[in-house]
């Protein structure tokens, strides 16, 4: 039996009336150039939750196991990223910014879907009216707030008593919120997110790393930085150790301890190398993120260099002074490949062992993020 590919999402599964990810129409047209696929149990699966037991996950893992080795990568173009950009502007001005939502859903869905590991595409579920709901929710939680406390002492005497004491509650707000968006995003994003119909997820509790991002955000002030190396370790080993595929958890096994005098050989040359040794220190930091990362027996090996990591960042800067920010959608292009490049996939995994459960999220942390610049990288 021949295998059928999506035309939307590039999801392969077998001939149906519909995609089993997505639900575009398939018509029972036969995917050119697919080869034969082992038998596999035919079912139906709603766009929105996928199929508890996705069958298509099973031959085409065993497929990608006999391969040691594997890469993502994107086939996305900066031309193309541009084109949803500017209409996404275009629309976003006439509707007075509410398409904004539908537009950041569009690029989202379209870099998802041209991000392929072993012939198949992630898929992105999110919506445009999720995401204005949650902004919704955060101007009620967040921007109401400080938008009082801004505008009240204008109002009250004295002044600068007040003054100084909104500006006391609008810090702490703020640093109660940030963990809170963190977690909110990557719990929203990874929901939102599958591969061969296989959704992610993320379970982590606000409060347990509410502790983590105060305690470590106030013992790196108190030690002056120095504390930083453990409080990134921790960080990562819960953001990443509470990310799931399907009923399968990411691992995380980092020290903060191997990280420190990195760390510290970078401080101590910043002022002779005009802060460039810090692209040395990040690199050293992807490269030790991703080592010690495992989803069950895959391990994940980053080969990125400090070199390579000033050399991305000077072309991209050049490139949007030079077109006045124009460049911006090739340069976004340019680093997703260039993570990709140097990000490699070892081992097997046992796709008996993988099953749907599917955890539900709300867009309010995405687009608390959003606002707050605090987002989420899955590998640093």
């Amino acid at each position: 039996m021949y295998g059928v590919k999506c035309p939307k999402c590039g999801l392969m599964q077998l001939p149906k009336e519909k995609c089993q990810s997505c639900g575009k129409e398939l018509n029972g047209s036969k995917g050119p150039g697919h080869g034969k696929l082992t038998s596999a149990p035919s079912s139906t699966a709603s766009p929105s939750v996928p199929n508890p037991v996705a069958a298509p996950i099973q031959p085409a893992i065993q497929r990608g196991a006999m391969e040691e080795t594997r890469r993502l990568s994107f086939h996305g173009s900066g031309g193309t990223l541009f084109g949803i950009y500017l209409l996404n502007t275009l629309l976003a001005i006439f509707t007075l910014g509410i398409y904004s939502f539908w537009g950041k859903t569009k690029v989202r869905s379209y870099l998802w879907s041209q991000t392929e590991l072993e012939r198949d595409c992630f898929v992105y579920h999110g919506t445009g009216k999720e995401l204005m709901s949650g902004f919704s929710k955060a101007m009620l939680v967040f921007g109401i707030p400080l938008t009082i406390l801004t505008l009240l002492p204008n109002f009250l005497e004295p002044k600068e008593m007040l003054k100084i004491g909104s500006q006391v509650l609008t810090y702490t707000i703020v640093m109660i919120f940030v963990p809170v968006a963190m977690v909110g995003a990557r719990r929203y994003r990874l929901s939102r997110t599958s591969w061969r119909g296989i959704r992610f997820s993320f379970r982590g509790k606000i409060g347990d790393f509410m502790k983590i991002f105060l305690g470590g955000g106030l013992l790196t002030a108190l030690s002056l930085g120095f504390y930083y190396p453990f409080f990134a370790v921790r960080r990562q080993a819960f953001m990443m150790g509470n990310s799931y595929f399907g009923n399968r958890r990411f691992e995380f096994d980092g020290n903060g301890r191997d990280l420190f005098k990195p760390y510290l050989l970078a401080l101590l040359l910043t002022l002779p190398t005009l802060g460039l040794s810090w692209f040395w220190f990040l690199a050293k930091k992807q490269r030790y993120f991703w080592g010690h990362t495992h989803f069950d027996a895959i391990h994940f090996q980053s080969t990125v260099t400090g070199g390579r990591l000033l050399a991305l960042h000077s072309t991209n800067l050049l490139l949007l002074v030079f077109t006045l920010g124009v460049a911006w959608s090739w340069v976004m292009v340019r680093k997703i490949r260039f993570a990709f490049a140097y990000l490699t996939l070892e081992g097997m995994v046992d796709p008996a062992m993988i099953r749907q459960e599917a955890q539900a999220a709300s867009a309010t942390g995405d687009v608390l993020a959003g606002l707050m610049d605090a987002g989420f990288d899955l590998g640093t």
